[in-house]
């Protein structure tokens, strides 16, 4: 069954259900406004008046007039002169969900396209064609032109795309689908390369898998503080409503919940002579609901931004009016609150991960988290790749929105970065997923080291969940193995699943 996108009206929710490999129906209901749109600008291209991209060149050639005889060789040239991508190629989810956004900006009927053109999008994606898009090119201004260059190639018949685990040329791959490819008409071609479709989708991408994360790291928090034997006490509620941040309130009501009923805490409660716990463990509400409350923020700017027209001229009442919406500089800023929240999830919980190798810290563990310290290292190195990757996201989250480069003869002199801002937000992702997956392997050791003293139920739920990829660690194996099993059930958001986890990004 596929999912119906109502342009203007979709949730982050579709999209994330789009991303992980839904189908999809452009609402139908679309078509008339579709349709009307493109009516206007086949008048336009044939009238005397300049239309920007209908009837003239593009970009600082703007000035030079078109035949109407010459509309689809305009508009064919434009497609094929900025297929200009370079680098590997965008992964298919993100390839889908950023055609996906291409319908829905489509189907807001100002972009003058064909009802033919949202049908072949449609019919791709139901087959599985996927157009490959190279990842670098856009400065995210005048539109993501390169990358969505690649994807419109592809409907044309050129370009290259996968059919069924197979990389093909694009008319091979329509073909191999029963599709054929489109003549473009008066401002189709410039209407699907105008947009910001390929750094929205790769900004909302992070922002799914960000969530995902964001939810380990309360699990894996909630672990290391009975691991170090902390206090719940910073976790009550009514220092959090004091505050009233809302991410904060939520972060610290769910690991209230995760250790409910632990054995640890309880054994402890009394006569512990610390006064307050560090601040890797004490504030890990306020660091997390801050981020958590981040990624809301941006969420909401990408779920606008998905719903929006960005491309240029847009057909209005009002006229064919030229703008500037292709400028992606909302995407920008929203990738950058992405980066910033990816930090500083990662660097807290570094820093929990040092407390529990650190003897002098982690409230009698063992050196290293190993039964026999000095003839085995433990996890000592463990701690060392966090830390370079903890420093590593700290670099890449620098904002990108602040850099900018004149490009196309200066006409278009100020760019937002976001295709750079968003991709790059996948590597950070990454690079978190193994900080929390090692937290999560020390913190399982500091609590095994606990017994006969049990965690509380969800959190053991967790432990064992952990435990069938990733075994005890008695003397000190390979490591590497271990430290990728443990990522990869952070990134299946596992471990918060395993614990009933209820915090919804």
């Amino acid at each position: 069954m596929s999912l119906i996108l109502r342009p203007g009206e979709t949730d982050l929710a579709t999209l994330a259900a789009v991303w992980r490999g839904a189908g999809v129906r452009l609402d139908p209901e679309a078509r008339p406004a579709v349709e009307a749109a493109a009516a206007r600008v086949r008048e336009a291209a044939t009238g005397a008046a300049p239309v920007y991209g209908v009837n003239t060149g593009f970009g600082k050639l703007a000035s030079v007039r078109i035949d109407p005889a010459d509309t689809e060789a305009l508009q064919r040239n434009l497609i094929l002169s900025h297929c200009c991508g370079v680098g590997e190629a965008l992964d298919a989810p993100t390839t889908r969900l950023m055609m996906a956004l291409k319908l829905l900006s489509l189907g807001r009927g100002a972009s003058g396209v064909r009802w033919e053109i949202c049908a072949l999008i449609e019919a791709m994606m139901a087959a599985g064609v996927t157009p490959v898009i190279p990842v670098q090119g856009s400065v995210g201004a005048s539109g993501d032109l390169a990358p969505l260059a690649h994807l419109a190639a592809v409907m044309i018949g050129a370009g290259e795309a996968v059919v069924g685990g197979e990389r093909m040329a694009g008319g091979a791959a329509l073909a191999r689908a029963g599709l054929a490819p489109v003549v473009l008409g008066p401002k189709e071609g410039l209407a699907l390369i105008n947009g910001t479709q390929f750094s929205t989708a790769c900004a909302l991408a992070a922002l799914f898998d960000a969530g995902t994360l964001l939810r380990a790291s309360v699990v894996t928090a909630a672990m290391a503080t009975d691991a170090i034997m902390g206090s719940t006490q910073p976790l009550r509620a009514e220092i959090h409503a004091l505050r009233g941040q809302p991410g904060q309130i939520a972060v610290a009501a769910a690991m209230r919940a995760l250790m409910a009923g632990s054995a640890i805490r309880d054994s402890h409660r009394e006569g512990d002579t610390r006064v307050q716990d560090p601040y890797c463990i004490r504030c890990q509400p306020q660091v997390a609901g801050a981020a958590l409350d981040l990624m809301r923020f941006a969420g909401r700017t990408l779920e606008i931004e998905a719903n929006a027209v960005t491309d240029n001229p847009l057909v209005t009442e009002g006229g064919i009016l030229s703008g500037g919406n292709f400028h992606a500089e909302p995407v920008a800023f929203a990738a950058d609150q992405i980066a910033l929240a990816l930090a500083e999830i990662g660097a807290i919980a570094q820093r929990r991960v040092a407390l529990m190798v650190d003897p002098a810290l982690s409230f009698d563990l063992p050196p290293f988290l190993t039964p026999a310290p000095g003839l085995n290292s433990g996890l000592m190195i463990a701690e060392v790749t966090t830390a370079a990757l903890m420093s590593e996201n700290k670099h890449l989250a620098n904002p990108c929105s602040t850099d900018s480069t004149p490009t196309s003869a200066n006409q278009e002199d100020h760019v937002s970065m976001a295709a750079h801002g968003a991709r790059r937000l996948a590597r950070m992702n990454t690079n978190l997923s193994v900080i929390l997956g090692v937290e999560a392997m020390c913190a399982a050791q500091g609590v095994e080291f606990r017994a006969p003293l049990a965690t509380s139920g969800p959190l053991r739920a967790a432990l064992a969940t952990l435990r069938i990829e990733v075994p005890t660690l008695g003397p000190d194996r390979y490591l590497a193995g271990d430290i990728e099993a443990a990522a990869r059930l952070v990134r299946g958001d596992a471990l918060a699943r395993a614990a009933g986890l209820e915090l919804v990004p």
